[in-house]
């Protein structure tokens, strides 16, 4: 195994009971909603995910070495390199908090080890909004250059569009400080704004990885917002940013919907 001295730990907060959690988990017919187009278990033996939604998923590569109740440890081979996923659940006032602990994969790396920590990101937010009976959005395929995702927000339009391009609520929903000008050519971010139209449209070009647009069309006190990206080398896609900003697309829709919203996310104090 690919030992890493810092294994990535990613923590997400469920409003529902860790039994609720374990199910999603462990039921192959809600696998296929959350996390992957195939999924085989019986447990205690077999734990198996794969298919075009998973990094290097042309085959199940997990080797499941323990199951309980309130935990999934598996091993999970990846572009040839076998690396180490533990899952557990536990509960909080709250509801839940499901801890993902993936030891040997590398951000830096290129192909799906670079791809896990996004991955689950994406994955881990797909798993509360399903837990929490709320529309899951759409698992990417990892063998297209086809980058979209869509979604509709229980929010107006122009509240929505301002949570794109005010720096603090971008901050607040995508969870991490954003620097934005909102104008063309101004900063958002790591990129540049390049088309800006309002309550409408919002481009950002990224370079290499291409351009991010939202499109937004309001109705009935509703959003609907298309996500996609474009302009990037189609032999290449850079799916880990995809990934991410998948994640935050999730997250955005919980901000105006959820009147008590706070991040899923937990992090270490």
């Amino acid at each position: 195994m690919n030992e890493q001295t810092s294994p990535l730990i990613l923590r997400v907060r469920a409003g529902v009971p860790p039994a609720c959690i374990m199910d999603a988990l462990t039921t192959p017919a809600a696998m296929t909603v959350w996390l992957a187009e195939h999924a085989e278990v019986s447990l205690p033996e077999r734990y198996q995910f794969w298919g075009r939604y998973t990094p290097d998923g042309a085959k199940p590569t997990q080797r499941l070495v323990e199951a309980a109740s309130d935990r999934l440890h598996f091993t999970w081979t990846l572009d040839g390199t076998e690396t180490d996923v533990d899952i557990s659940v536990a509960a909080a006032d709250d509801g839940t908090v499901v801890t993902v602990q993936h030891t040997g994969a590398d951000p830096a790396a290129p192909g799906a080890l670079g791809q896990i920590q996004t991955f689950w990101a994406a994955t881990l937010a797909n798993l509360v909004d399903y837990a929490e009976d709320r529309d899951v959005l759409t698992l990417t395929d990892l063998t297209s250059p086809t980058l979209r995702s869509e979604t509709t927000v229980d929010a107006p339009v122009e509240a929505v569009f301002a949570s794109l391009i005010d720096p603090e609520k971008v901050s607040a929903w995508f969870g991490f400080p954003t620097e934005i000008d909102p104008e063309i050519g101004g900063q958002y971010g790591f990129g540049s704004i390049a088309e800006l139209e309002g309550d409408r449209l919002l481009s950002v070009d990224y370079g290499p990885m291409g351009v991010a647009t939202w499109e937004l069309e309001g109705s009935e006190g509703k959003t609907r917002i298309v996500l996609s990206q474009s302009g990037f080398d189609p032999g290449q896609p850079p799916y880990t940013a995809w990934l991410g900003a998948v994640s935050g697309l999730a997250e955005l829709r919980r901000f105006h919907e959820i009147a008590a919203w706070q991040p899923i996310w937990v992090h270490d104090e």
